[in-house]
């Protein structure tokens, strides 16, 4: 069922009925600031009466067999993946990302959960060998009812990849969406519900107070884990939230990815990955490119292929053919933007390209946006070297050696994701091991995959989405010592 925006009456999930709050919220269209939809605006009340259902719907999802839950998420990702271009309108009708990045983060969101679905078979513990007094054993079993926390900037991908880990491993979730997004990730909750879980399994709360929600449940000892995608700062505060209740947490945060272009790299291919990787999602991402290193003896030649790549770049609407890059998601985004590229200015850069809002010549087009920008002559003391721009802004830096560059890109609280373009193998794996990020993409502008674990280390999170690892953060290991 598709959501109507004339209806506010679908977008809290609670006990598997869908509710409407006592107050509504206005979803706009960030490239032309029009009100798109009316959604429910959930409360306090809204999210403990979902944690209750989740409570009371554990046992019973907790007890499906692992094969059975796994058939349901397979469902799921069929029915996302056969209404893929309708989903993907709906996310860039939200978000403002070009439809052809919407699809892609759709179908993405699919094979997260087909990932999940057998990651879900794969739990295994293990029996240790026999003492005198007999065997032991390893056990893994479901942390319980989780939060599930996901961001605007990727409001379905960041919301499918936790809700199907934890369902995956027989956890209950309650899914909060960004108050920016609320209507893809309503779209996908509904599709993966109507797959076959029962009542309770899965919540939605929509709502534009998130700290009075997600406040009383983390108040509440029966939510057993988070899962946070967002800033570091709200990140710490869920962090101290486990003063007097402690639960499993898992953060996903800020990051200030470094890319080196070493003089090795097939400098071509380079141009065209960085310039991939930084104006993605017009720069609203968490492992976009926010400084690119570049070594000294091919800078000259290096720096007009990367103006090359920004020149085919069309800004626009999200829905318009051509476009790549679309409105930054609200103003205080292009403050921010335009702050630092005020002070690199300031303080002697260059903006060979952009650098200015940009003008639309069609009015309806009032949103927040800003031309993709190159700059040079960036020193490490400006302020677009030490916080994250999250905008369409490319700052170029020179280097002259490999240990020079590792300790200038390691020069960070943050630890997410970083790349490395080169073709000698011995210079790859010695600067991958070197560089203390939890992602690093070598040659590769899109380093995730829902087979890779996803997460960062420092101030850019704790655990793991994706992988192996990823079902891990919502399995308890329980210890079992057999005496015959």
């Amino acid at each position: 069922m598709a959501v109507d925006p004339a209806d506010t009456s679908a977008t809290l999930l609670i006990d598997g009925e869908w509710r409407s709050g006592a107050s509504v919220f206005d979803v706009v269209d960030p490239a032309t600031l029009e009100v798109i939809a009316k959604v429910a605006d959930g409360g306090p009340g809204d999210a403990l009466a979902a944690l209750s259902a989740a409570t009371a719907a554990f046992q019973t999802w907790r007890n499906v067999p692992s094969e059975k839950r796994a058939a349901t998420l397979r469902r799921a990702a069929d029915r996302i993946r056969a209404d893929a271009d309708r989903l993907a309108a709906v996310l860039t009708a939200e978000n403002g990302k070009p439809l052809g990045e919407s699809r892609g983060e759709i179908l993405g969101s699919a094979r997260m959960l087909e990932w999940a679905a057998e990651e879900g078979r794969r739990a295994y513990g293990r029996v240790t060998p026999p003492n005198a007094a007999g065997p032991g054993l390893v056990m893994r079993e479901p942390v319980g009812p989780a939060l599930a926390i996901s961001p605007w900037n990727f409001p379905a991908s960041m919301l499918v990849r936790k809700v199907s880990l934890a369902l995956a491993a027989g956890c209950t979730v309650i899914a909060k969406p960004a108050e920016q997004t609320p209507l893809i990730a309503t779209e996908l909750i509904r599709i993966i519900a109507d797959a076959g879980l029962p009542p309770g399994a899965v919540q939605s709360i929509t709502t534009s107070r998130p700290a009075e929600v997600a406040g009383a449940l983390l108040a509440d000892p029966r939510l057993r884990k988070v899962s946070f995608t967002g800033s570091t700062e709200v990140g710490l505060s869920l962090i101290r939230s486990t003063e007097k209740h402690l639960r499993r947490t898992s953060l996903e945060l800020g990051g200030h990815s470094p890319a080196i272009v070493f003089d090795d790299a097939d400098l071509a291919s380079a141009a065209a990955g960085v310039v991939a990787a930084k104006f993605a999602n017009a720069g609203q991402s968490c492992i976009s490119i926010n400084r690119l290193f570049v070594q000294r003896t091919v800078l000259e030649e290096f720096v007009p292929l990367v103006l090359e790549r920004v020149a085919e770049l069309r800004v626009g609407h999200g829905t318009t053919t051509g476009t790549t890059i679309g409105p930054l998601i609200d103003f205080a985004g292009l403050d921010k933007v335009e702050r630092h590229v005020a002070d690199a200015i300031k303080r002697g850069a260059t903006a060979l390209t952009g650098g200015r809002r940009w003008e639309p010549g069609d009015a309806r087009l009032t949103g927040a946006f800003y031309e993709p920008t190159v700059l040079t002559g960036v020193d490490d003391g400006m302020l677009i070297s030490s916080e994250e721009t999250f905008g369409p802004v490319l700052p170029i830096y020179a280097f002259d050696d490999e240990d020079e560059v590792v300790e200038r890109a390691n020069a960070t609280d943050y630890g997410l994701a970083a790349y490395v373009y080169s073709n000698r193998m011995d210079r790859v794996m010695r600067t991958a091991d070197r560089l203390s990020f939890g992602l690093i993409g070598v040659n590769d502008p899109f380093p995730v995959r829902p087979e890779l674990p996803f997460g960062g280390i420092r101030n850019s999170g704790q655990e793991r989405e994706g992988g192996s690892e990823g079902i891990d953060a919502y399995l308890e290991t329980k210890s079992v010592s057999v005496k015959l």
